[in-house]
């Protein structure tokens, strides 16, 4: 039988057919060094015990069950790109700090709220199919009173001045994406955020430095300004599969034929 140090050098060897791959995370390698020199902690139900970090991406998961509470030291949990358009908060982990959501069918936040894990720094809902103002008031600190980011990017929040009064009482809050969203779209968005949320250090992937918190200062006192219309320009550059009418109109030219007119509807979906 191998020795514990030989072992670990299988492990570290790149030439060993048990050494593991140059991109594994650092739980992998935690969960082979304990398999060799405290082998008796990974067997049976106690590897629950080991896990900080589980991450299923794209694997069409729809709800969380009750058996993820196995995983009673659990940190993190990353479900995007799954198929979830509930997710009960009595079956998370109350020690979980990271909660990423993205790109799923989530458009109820209420059985989420019910109760949520107490400590949760991160909370992924990008991507989904939230729509304000009816879920705005699940985003206070009644709920995440330790939450430092919070990704809201692509639903459909309308409501700036609704969900900013709620977004306020999360005292911790350091990074907010709303990117995507119809409110997004309202000239003063950006400013109105910046001076009402004095603790915000990133808006949207963009760090918030001193020149822009003092450009748009004072702007939060002026809810008037805010307007609930946008202008959108679109360009297009290149449309194929439609006939173009000049050519048919020359080609009717002189003719004691009805003239026939072509007209053509484009619709945009937000």
């Amino acid at each position: 039988e191998e020795s514990p140090e030989a072992l670990m050098e299988l492990l570290s060897d790149r030439q060993s057919p048990w050494a593991l791959p140059p991109d594994c995370s650092p739980q992998d390698q935690r969960l082979r060094e304990m398999a060799v020199l405290t082998p008796e902690l990974v067997r049976g139900s106690k590897i629950f015990q080991v896990f900080r970090s589980l991450r299923i991406v794209g694997k069409g998961v729809e709800e969380v069950d009750e058996g993820l509470l196995q995983l009673q030291q659990l940190e993190e949990l990353i479900l995007s790109a799954n198929q979830i358009s509930r997710i009960t908060s009595a079956n998370l982990p109350r020690t979980l700090k990271v909660l990423e959501l993205c790109c799923n069918a989530v458009a109820d936040l209420q059985d989420l709220c019910a109760q949520p894990p107490p400590e949760l720094q991160h909370l992924g809902l990008g991507y989904n199919r939230l729509r304000g103002p009816s879920q705005d008031k699940y985003l206070t600190a009644d709920f995440w009173p330790n939450l430092v980011s919070l990704d809201l990017s692509f639903n459909n929040f309308t409501d700036l001045l609704g969900l900013v009064s709620q977004l306020s009482s999360l005292q911790k809050l350091r990074v907010l994406v709303l990117q995507g969203n119809p409110l997004a779209l309202i000239p003063t968005y950006r400013g109105f955020l910046v001076d009402s949320l004095p603790k915000l250090s990133i808006l949207d992937d963009v760090h918030i430095g001193p020149d822009e918190r003092h450009q748009f200062h004072g702007l939060a006192r002026q809810p008037e300004l805010i307007r609930s219309e946008a202008r959108v320009v679109v360009s297009i550059g290149e449309i194929q599969g439609v006939p173009d009418p000049s050519v048919r109109q020359q080609l009717e030219v002189g003719s004691k034929a009805p003239v026939i007119t072509y007209s053509y509807c484009v619709m945009y979906e937000f």
